[in-house]
Order: structure tokens, then sequence, then C-alpha cells
């Protein structure tokens, strides 16, 4: 059975660049907007893997993070932050908040699936 990732960025074209890389590396994908779109999505089903941006409208992806390690059901699901922001204060705060790995864009297919091969046990 194929492991599901929630990918949360609020560019659809990059939404779209990383679902292509995960299905092309036989995960599915389920994509929302922003971190409130991604939080009514977590409904319960099994979700593997996060992989969220940190700047976002509505709720940004540390303030996300936060919500999703609130959550029973989701409080060990590994959480990768895909963003432009590379400085090690950021990270630090996203790392506190619970994410497991960083990636900055732009980033190659390979390096996701990587990062995402090491946080999804098979």
């Amino acid at each position: 059975m194929a492991k599901t990732i929630l990918v949360v960025d609020d560019s659809a074209s990059l939404r779209q660049v990383v679902s292509i890389a995960l299905k092309g590396g036989g995960y599915d994908v389920v994509e929302a907007c922003d971190g409130k779109d991604a939080l009514s999505k977590l409904t319960g089903q099994k979700i593997h893997l996060i992989i969220s941006d940190v700047n976002m409208p509505n709720m940004d992806g540390i303030a996300f993070v936060k919500a999703v390690k609130q959550l029973p059901n989701y409080k060990f699901t590994p959480i990768i932050m895909l963003t432009t922001e590379s400085q090690e204060d950021k990270k630090m705060e996203g790392q506190a908040a619970g994410a497991k790995a960083w990636v900055v864009k732009p980033f190659k297919p390979e390096q996701m699936l990587a990062a995402v091969a090491k946080l999804v046990l098979p």
C-alpha cells in the first residue's frame, strides 16, 4: 500500500512539482494551500509524512507544525519544512516546533525524495 504524504504550500505550482516528484516515487499525495486548509484535511486518516512551506497566509508553517503536534493522531507524524528560509534561527524555530528536516527551495526532486525516504519507513 502506498504511503500518503500531505503537501502544504500556498504556491499551486510548487505543490504540483512536489506532487509529481512524490507520485513518481510511488507515494499518494494530499494537497493543502495553507496551514488552516491542511489542518482541515487531517481527519484521522493515516498520513505518513507532511511537507510544509514556512511562509503562507492564514497560518504559517511553524504555527501549523505546532498545531499538528497537538493532534493525537498526528503527534508523531514526521514533518519536512520546504522553504526559501535558510537562516539558522528559522531552522531552530522549526525544529523546536517539531519539524524533522529542512529543505531549502529551489530543490531537486531527488533531494526531496531522499529526505522523504529517510523519514517514511517501508
